[in-house]
């Protein structure tokens, strides 16, 4: 069983120490305040206390660390215990800048390690259902969301209202959405402590339309944790300071002689299975290390919110909107990376190549000059994308592939690059090539076996399963993928059925069929 040591006991962490003893993994407790640590020693005789984070990691028995200290200092000790070798779950933010975010982030894949961040609505079972209701379609196009998290409270002086209260629901929302804005503003005031502000409102707008509102305070004279999801069928209301915590309202807002008249419904209350978010955060994080399982709130998911928050603050100290989709990746402002996706060190991308939403570029992969590279898509460790290449959303480019010039690839097609593969036994020597020649097009959901070569301008029909070699031009269909005809560079399909020579219709190209193979026939001139 893993053993978790708490670092910081104090005004979050003691719950955290709370809920690792009731699940009789906590091994011990360290803090900085000896007041901390006496209270702590009196509630929990049977833990190790310790003073020094050093102790912690050089101590061998300790698999896991739970950090809950100030946020400045969150990126030393969530490096040094990395470095120890031990897993982490740190509570937001990440870390105070999206530079500190990203290194953590590549520490941890380096080292093997699980990165947890404690955004804790994410394991609040009334977020799930809502999440649920939202996926089913229940509340229809969503439209706007906002939040309200206001308290009069614990007031820091480390952090501001934004980084403080802001993340939890900038990570909901993200996740509601399953996109990052492409509009970021914020406003706010300093009103107790100069340069620290205590008042902000963040306004998010997204590609798909949808636009949230994040109000976080600390000097208001009530609590208030709300968070409201309008859809044009219905609309639901968080209220976490609730006993009642979910709502659906079925208004309806109904076009009468061609003006909107507002149809108001019951509110009906969702029920939930009721279980403490805290302990289900916690157990999540010791299940993933235990199952190897990528964690909800990874280190991943946490630079995203990360760089929300960074964005929120320099939209705060410039009182400008930042224009997100507009952002050039940091080392070269030649090709577009959006803001969610991640690319390793030593990776080439060519000028013109744009990375869409949630992609990952792994580790010393080349990818050409004016690209289209989708949503969701996995290029690497050690992949080759040529000039001019189109990949849609949901595609990986394992290691072994390698596509040419003027290349695309559907949605959700699929490489493959070991024939036998087995979870137990290890074969990354094994891995069989695949070459996609220049222009070749494949279309969604096809599969290519590894270890064949697709030719110059072949077209692989949706759904295909291509288990041999695809000569050049070939038309492919079915399972397994069969040659049922030939296409012309343009995309269009020849007749070469009753005639060993055909002309495109479309482009006047020429073309020969001998051998069961076709030649482009080149002194004709083309038309453009």
């Amino acid at each position: 069983m893993s053993k978790v040591a708490v670092i910081g006991a104090g005004y979050w962490g003691k719950n955290l120490v709370r809920t690792f003893h009731q699940m009789g993994v906590l091994e011990c407790v360290c803090d900085l305040n000896p007041h901390i640590l006496k209270k702590t020693q009196e509630k929990y005789p049977d833990l190790k206390l310790l003073n020094d984070y050093q102790d912690v990691f050089s101590d061998s028995t300790i698999d896991c660390v739970v950090i809950a200290t100030p946020a400045v200092t969150h990126f030393d000790l969530v490096t040094q215990s990395l470095n120890a070798g031990k897993h982490v779950f740190i509570e937001k933010p990440l870390a105070l800048n999206v530079e500190e975010g990203e290194k953590l982030v590549a520490l941890a894949k380096q080292k093997s390690k699980t990165l947890m961040v404690g955004h804790i609505l994410q394991y609040h079972n009334a977020i799930i259902k809502l999440k649920e209701l939202i996926d089913q379609g229940e509340l229809g196009k969503i439209q706007y969301i906002y939040s309200n998290r206001l308290n009069i409270g614990k007031i820091r002086s480390e952090e501001n209202i934004l980084w403080s209260f802001a993340p939890h629901d900038i990570s909901v929302i993200l996740m509601f959405l399953n996109e990052m804005p492409e509009n970021v503003y914020t406003t706010g005031e300093s009103y107790l402590q100069k340069g620290i502000y205590d008042v902000t409102m963040t306004n998010l707008k997204f590609p798909s339309g949808v636009k949230a509102h994040i109000f976080v305070s600390w000097i208001h004279p009530f609590k208030e944790q709300k968070l409201v999801v309008v859809g044009d069928k219905k609309m639901a209301v968080f209220d976490d300071v609730s006993t009642e915590k979910l709502f659906l309202y079925p208004h309806k807002v109904e076009w009468i002689d061609r003006h909107p008249v507002a149809s108001k419904g019951e509110a009906e209350v969702v029920s939930f299975k009721t279980e403490e978010p805290l302990m289900n955060e916690c157990k999540h994080f010791i299940e993933c290390i235990e199952k190897h399982n990528q964690p909800k709130t990874d280190g991943d998911e946490g630079l995203e919110v990360l760089r929300v928050l960074q964005y929120s603050q320099e939209s705060l100290n410039t009182s400008k909107a930042i224009e997100v989709s507009s952002r050039m990746h940091a080392n070269d402002k030649s090709y577009f990376v959006h803001a969610s996706s991640y690319i390793d060190e030593d990776v080439t991308i060519g000028a013109g190549t744009q990375i869409w939403h949630y992609s990952h570029i792994l580790s010393h992969s080349t990818i050409g000059k004016n690209c289209k590279i989708g949503q969701n898509v996995v290029i690497g460790p050690d992949a080759s994308i040529g000039h001019n290449c189109k990949i849609q959303n949901n595609v990986s480019v394992y290691k072994g592939v390698t596509l040419e010039d003027d290349v695309f690839c559907g949605p959700s097609m699929v490489f493959t690059n070991v024939n036998n593969p087995r979870c137990a036994i290890p074969r990354m020597d094994e891995i069989m090539t695949t070459l996609v020649k220049k222009g070749a097009s494949i279309g969604a959901n096809a599969t290519i076996v590894c270890g064949h070569l697709l030719g110059r301008y072949c077209f692989i029909g949706a759904g295909a399963v291509v288990t041999k070699d695809v000569p050049d031009y070939a038309l492919v269909i079915g399972n397994p993928g069969r040659i049922v005809g030939w296409m012309c560079e343009c995309g269009e399909k020849l007749d070469l059925e009753k005639n060993d020579h055909a002309q495109c219709n479309n482009c006047q190209r020429s073309y020969q069929l001998k051998a069961n193979l076709v030649n482009e026939i080149k002194q004709l001139t083309h038309k453009k």
